[in-house]
């Protein structure tokens, strides 16, 4: 990539030292932003991102030569070549196999990444201490063609008023693209199968209430012009871009949270490793209270269970995913066969 060759350079963080090396090297090139940069903006947004990412397991989403160049998932760390401090934890994928993600317990671990190629964070929604017990429901509001940011932000606001009336606390971002994400802390009581259950039931009282614009379909041929409620979000080894993680777009975008009262007047491209440190800065982080009271989703897997009793039972899950008890054909609709009279 462009950008003159600098020697690697030793900077502190969190009491360890770390490399940078090639620091001039162009991560998004429509921006002129660099691997420096990339570098010192996940410093600056340090208190942000360590709230969204300590103690849980993440994936790497790693382009060593930039935005342009070969993208690839990093789930395991070496072996060999890490320095002694960088902490793992082992998770346990839906195959059966295991592998020891990073595991940030400070700055230091995010930095390391970023030295990596790391541009996106992907943790996954519990802590070291119970790797199969989420303390983090996610709601992954994704507009469908026919839809854009402003009907995800007009279904957030319908999560909102749901939430309120079961005395829950959600805390919003934008997804860094056109969708919104919607986190809820939860006590880490409950297996993947019962928050993803919880999730779904909360999903479909959405759609019962605005059947005209938010849809729990998973096949997309019957998703229509409608903001889709990604429930599978909350199946084992699904992640989503962390709050303050930086974006692989041209752009340059960050997930980035918000109040809930700013929240429908943003545009989703206002917040870019640009602004967003000083947006930082100046006004606190929105998600600093998240940890504050977790929530019991009991309500939740009651209205789960009041579903199942209308006949309305698990959805499907993820295509590489193993086929669970209970899941119906996870085949599109328009190539399945008629059951048989």
């Amino acid at each position: 990539m462009g950008g003159t060759k600098a020697s690697a350079v030793e900077i502190e963080v969190a009491g360890h030292a770390v490399r940078l090396s090639s620091p001039d090297r162009v991560i998004y090139p429509e921006r002129g932003y660099t691997k420096a940069d990339v570098f010192h903006y996940y410093l600056a947004v340090g208190d942000g991102i360590m709230r969204a990412l300590r103690d849980r397991p993440t994936t790497l989403q790693r382009f060593p030569e930039g935005i342009e160049g070969e993208m690839f998932f990093q789930k395991r760390v070496p072996a060999r070549g890490v320095p002694p401090w960088v902490r793992t934890a082992r998770i346990e994928f839906p195959s059966g196999r295991s592998a020891d993600e990073l595991c940030p317990v400070d700055l230091a671990h995010v930095a390391w990444a970023a030295q990596m190629g790391t541009i996106v964070f992907h943790p996954w929604p519990v802590r070291a201490a119970d790797v199969d017990r989420p303390d983090e429901l996610r709601v992954d509001l994704d507009p469908q063609p026919g839809t854009d940011f402003a009907d995800a932000v007009t279904a957030a606001g319908e999560l909102r008023a749901l939430l309120d009336e079961l005395g829950a606390t959600g805390w919003p971002k934008t997804s860094g693209g056109r969708g919104v994400h919607v986190y809820l802390r939860i006590e880490p009581r409950w297996t993947f199968t019962e928050v993803r259950r919880a999730t779904i039931a909360l999903a479909r009282e959405l759609e019962r209430r605005r059947p005209d614009l938010i849809t729990t379909a998973w096949w997309k041929e019957e998703r229509g012009a409608h903001v889709f409620v990604d429930y599978n979000q909350m199946a084992r080894d699904r992640t989503i871009a962390c709050a303050y993680s930086l974006r692989a777009n041209a752009r340059a975008t960050v997930s980035t949270p918000v109040d809930w009262d700013e929240l429908p007047d943003v545009d989703p491209d206002d917040f870019h490793l640009g602004s967003v440190p000083a947006r930082l800065a100046e006004r606190g982080d929105p998600h600093a209270g998240i940890d504050d009271r977790p929530w019991d989703i009991t309500p939740l897997l009651e209205w789960a269970d009041r579903d199942d009793a209308a006949g309305s039972g698990d959805l499907p899950y993820p295509p590489d995913h193993p086929k669970m008890p209970g899941e119906p054909k996870r085949v599109q609709p328009s190539r399945a066969r008629p059951e048989a009279d």
